[in-house]
């Protein structure tokens, strides 16, 4: 395939990425803002080397920009919040902030809105940490790592951060935590156990907080 091809395949998959979002966003983003997002999100991940596969690439960047568009939607009352929205930061959003979301989205039973990002974002989910997951029935592996913006800082009603120390903005009125959580990278199979076990029971009392009645198992 000729650059200019490789190029030409790119753009129809954004595209394509961007129709679906406008029919997702109808009546709440014109498809020019819709656009600047998904173009905005690609540039950001190629540039940091995300999705090894164009196709890949373009996908992630829809979604990226799905996550910042409806939080921009909240921040400016665009749709109505119905859930408290958690957001967990940590370095690379490769491990411990991919864990505590999907945790939180599981034992919440979606009752908790939930994202994710990095400070510094890696290019995928740590492979052990995925295996982890697995092990309690908690699929990630089509997650990414992505990185941190304002519209996701603004939209949350709790921002727990993970190691990353104050790379994260900080926005008067919202609840800030600092979770003193292991890091799993590098580390076997035993070991991010323990971690994923510790995020666990942390998250199991976030849930009680946030929600009249903890659904957490």
């Amino acid at each position: 395939m000729s650059q200019e091809q490789f190029e030409d395949f790119g753009e129809r998959r954004l595209q394509r990425a961007i129709a679906e979002l406008a029919d997702e966003f109808h009546g709440i983003w014109s498809r020019e803002t819709i656009d600047r997002f998904v173009h905005q999100c690609h540039d950001e991940l190629e540039l940091r080397g995300s999705g090894n596969a164009i196709n890949l690439l373009g996908l992630q960047a829809g979604n990226l920009a799905r996550e910042r568009l409806w939080a921009l939607a909240q921040v400016e009352g665009r749709v109505e919040k119905t859930n408290p929205e958690v957001l967990f930061v940590c370095v690379h959003n490769a491990g411990r902030s991919q864990i505590a979301a999907a945790l939180t989205h599981e034992l919440s039973n979606g009752l908790i809105g939930v994202r994710s990002a990095g400070s510094q974002p890696g290019l995928e989910i740590d492979p052990v940490v995925v295996a982890a997951m697995h092990e309690i029935s908690v699929d990630i592996h089509k997650e990414f790592p992505k990185p941190l913006s304002d519209e996701v800082v603004q939209a949350a009603d709790v921002v727990i951060t993970m190691g990353c120390g104050d790379a994260c903005p900080v926005y008067p009125g919202k609840r800030y935590e600092d979770w003193e959580v292991a890091d799993p990278a590098g580390q076997p199979l035993e070991i991010v156990r323990g971690i994923r076990d510790d995020i666990r029971a942390r998250v199991q009392g976030l849930i009680a907080e946030l929600t009249p009645v903890s659904t957490s198992t």
